[in-house]
């Protein structure tokens, strides 16, 4: 396992001087093109910026309004009777919307419940299997002007759906309750 952390320490050095040395050898400056690049990420920067402060406005009125206690707890006696625990619904809820959020969800339980617990796990299981649409949907594609996004919000949905669900079985195979 020793050269796996030799691996993962030199990667991104060695990607780089490959990069490097084949654009000069392309005759591409690549200085300036990386210069170039930078400036163009700033002004990406700059522009997503509205739509990051109207998601975090729109996370933070959710969670403040009790919306998203009052859906925990309709929801908590079907999730009991299937044996899932509703202390991950939060997770479940947030994910799509926040990663930060979602993270720091994640690190919540796992502080209380621990890491080997089946809600550690869950949690964990939950945080890599799905992915943060709503943040995608509106930062970058807001980003680049797209207006119509109503099947990409559907098909994310449906993957962050079957990746919940695909967490649950497992973890519950693999680890039991």
């Amino acid at each position: 396992m020793e050269w796996i952390t030799v691996i993962s320490i030199w990667f991104i050095p060695v990607l780089i001087a490959f990069v490097l040395m084949y654009g000069t050898y392309k005759q591409v400056p690549t200085y300036e093109t990386f210069v170039e690049g930078a400036k163009e990420g700033f002004g990406m920067a700059i522009s997503i910026i509205p739509y990051l402060v109207g998601m975090l406005v729109a996370i933070s009125v959710f969670r403040a309004s009790g919306a998203m206690d009052f859906i925990i707890e309709l929801m908590k006696p079907a999730l009991q009777a299937i044996g899932v625990p509703s202390e991950i619904v939060p997770l479940a809820m947030i994910r799509p919307i926040s990663g930060t959020g979602a993270l720091g969800m994640t690190s919540d339980l796992i502080a209380t419940y621990g890491p080997d617990s089946f809600i550690g796990r869950l949690a964990s299981t939950m945080q890599g299997s799905t992915d943060t649409t709503f943040y995608v949907l509106t930062v970058y594609f807001g980003a680049v002007g797209i207006k119509k996004m109503g099947d990409a919000l559907k098909v994310g949905l449906l993957a962050d759906i079957v990746g919940i669900i695909a967490s649950i079985l497992i973890v519950t195979y693999v680890f039991g309750v």
